[in-house]
């Protein structure tokens, strides 16, 4: 009698082990899906416009919840969404602010802005635009490859803040290229 007693109650230590390990396991996969559904996700950089910065087939992880927080800045690498698909670019113009691009250098308000994160060679092939004024919860966004972007300049026209799914954080394939963007 004393063996059976001692089974049941080996059985029934076994099973609420297993309860936990699964009650375990549904927990992490709720946490998983919440952290890539409303604060972190991944996407993959398509073509060369942000070259040299962000290369073609590199992997990111975007914030998603930095901007309910705090509104864009100018330089934010950004990922947007479009009806058919997502683009990664970086912010140039904030709302409200005058962008003209002559000579090759970039002016804010009729102030020139430097670019650090554009080489000499990427500078000159800017080409001019504008003077435009940015409307009114909208943003403008360029390329670091200026010569093949499709960017604000030709083709997606102003970014709407709606449209600014996150900020690009992290490069974390391929492995040999995990860092921070900026």
């Amino acid at each position: 009698m004393r063996n059976r007693k001692g089974w049941h109650q080996l059985a029934s230590k076994q099973k609420n082990e297993w309860i936990q390990w699964l009650k375990a396991m549904v927990l992490a996969i709720v946490i998983a899906l919440f952290v890539q559904n409303f604060i972190f996700a991944t996407s993959i950089v398509e073509g060369d416009s942000m070259e040299p910065t962000l290369e073609d087939g590199e992997r990111l992880i975007f914030n998603k919840i930095v901007y309910f927080i705090d509104e864009p800045k100018r330089g934010d690498i950004i990922i947007i969404q479009q009806p058919n698909k997502n683009y990664v670019k970086r912010i140039i113009a904030l709302p409200g602010e005058i962008i003209e691009i002559r000579n090759s250098e970039l002016y804010i308000n009729g102030e020139r802005y430097i670019e650090t994160f554009l080489s000499e060679e990427v500078r000159g092939k800017t080409g001019e635009y504008g003077p435009i004024r940015v409307p009114q919860n909208s943003y403008f966004v360029m390329g670091d490859n200026r010569a093949i972007s499709k960017d604000s300049r030709n083709g997606l026209g102003y970014i709407h803040r709606d449209e600014i799914i996150g900020k690009s954080e992290l490069i974390i394939y391929p492995f040999t290229e995990w860092e921070r963007t900026e």
